[in-house]
C-alpha cells in the first residue's frame, strides 16, 4: 500500500465534507477555490472525531482511548511534516491537513480545543449554567470559525471575537432544534438552574408537547442566541469576496433556524425545524439586502 499524493489527500477530505454537510460552511462552492480543499481537510479531521465521540455501542473507555489516539496523531503529523506512512491511522486526512496547517499558519491549540469537547461529549450529559453551556460552545464551535478565518488569512482579533458569538449562537442554535433528538440520546443542554428556576423538569420531555414551564424556559434560550448572532454579525462584513457571502448565508441560516422555533411556539420536542430548498430564495435575497435586514 502506498502513501496518497497530497492531492488525493485533499479530494479524500473534499468528498467527506460533502457527504457530511451540516452547520458550519464545508467546501461551498460561495467559499473561495483556494480555501475549499483546507476547509474540507479541517471539517474530515473534526468529522472523524465526533464520530468516534458518538460511536454506537463504544465503551466510553474506548471513545477516550481513541480521541486520545487521535490527538496523538494530529501532533505526529504536525511535528513530522511530509506525506504519511499509508499503514498510518486515516493518511489521506493527516497528509491533508498538516500541510493546511503549515501553508494556512494554523494554531494547533484550536485542533485541540476540538478534541477536549468531544471527550466533554463522551463525559458529561447535563450542565448547571449557562456560563457551562458557553464554556463547552467555546471549544466545541469557535476554534471552526477561527480556523475559517485563519484559512482567508484574516484571523484578527476583533474578528475572532465576532466569529466566537455567529459560532456560539450556531451551535446553540442546532441544541434548541435537536432538544428531542438529544434527549434521545440521553443528553440535555438546556443549564439545570434555568430548568429549576422556571419550575420544568425533565420528565416532562417524555410527554407529546412542551410544557408552559419549558416553552419559557426555550423562549429564554431562543433569546439569549438571538443576541449572540447580533452581536456576531460583523464578521461577515470583516471579510470580501465569496467568503463574505458564505458567512452571510451562514448567519441568515442560524438565525432562521430560530425563528422557526418561534413560529412553532418553541414546541419542537418531536418536530425538528429545519430549512428546506425552499428556504433559499428568501436567504439569498436577505444576503443581498443585508445592511437593511432587520435581524
Amino acid at each position: 500500500m502506498t502513501a496518497p499524493s497530497l492531492d488525493a489527500a485533499y479530494a479524500a477530505c473534499l468528498r467527506l465534507a460533502r457527504e457530511h454537510y451540516e452547520n458550519f460552511p464545508v467546501a461551498s462552492h460561495l467559499l473561495p477555490s483556494r480555501m475549499r480543499p483546507h476547509i474540507a481537510a479541517i471539517y474530515a479531521f473534526a468529522r472523524t472525531a465526533d464520530d468516534i465521540a458518538d460511536e454506537p455501542g463504544m465503551p466510553d473507555a474506548e471513545r477516550l482511548q481513541r480521541l486520545e489516539n487521535w490527538g496523538a496523531r494530529l501532533d505526529q503529523a504536525v511535528s513530522t511534516p511530509g506525506m504519511p506512512a499509508a499503514d498510518e491511522p486515516a493518511p489521506s486526512i493527516f497528509a491533508a491537513l498538516s500541510n493546511t496547517i503549515a501553508v494556512c499558519h494554523l494554531p494547533v491549540s484550536l485542533f485541540h480545543d476540538l478534541l477536549s469537547a468531544f471527550r466533554q461529549d463522551v463525559l458529561r450529559k447535563r450542565y448547571e449554567t449557562w456560563d457551562d453551556v458557553l464554556d463547552y460552545c467555546r471549544r466545541s464551535a469557535n476554534p471552526v470559525g477561527r480556523l475559517v478565518l485563519g484559512v482567508a488569512g484574516r484571523l484578527t482579533p476583533a474578528l475572532a471575537e465576532r466569529s466566537d458569538d455567529v459560532c456560539t449562537a450556531l451551535q446553540l442554535a442546532n441544541f434548541w432544534q435537536d432538544i428531542g433528538r438529544d434527549w434521545h440520546n440521553g443528553r440535555l443542554y438546556v443549564p439545570q438552574r434555568d430548568l429549576a428556576l422556571a419550575g420544568a423538569h425533565e420528565a416532562e420531555l417524555n410527554g407529546a408537547h412542551l410544557t408552559a414551564a419549558w416553552k419559557r424556559v426555550m423562549a429564554d434560550m431562543v433569546q439569549r442566541t438571538r443576541a449572540l448572532f447580533v452581536s456576531g454579525r460583523p464578521v461577515c462584513d470583516g471579510v470580501d469576496g465569496r467568503l463574505r457571502w458564505e458567512l452571510r448565508l451562514t448567519w441568515l441560516g442560524g438565525a432562521r433556524i430560530l425563528d422557526r422555533i418561534e413560529a412553532a411556539g418553541y414546541d419542537v420536542l418531536h418536530d425538528r425545524p429545519k430549512l428546506s430548498a425552499r428556504d433559499a430564495p428568501a436567504l439569498v435575497w436577505q444576503a443581498v439586502t443585508w445592511r437593511t435586514t432587520s435581524r
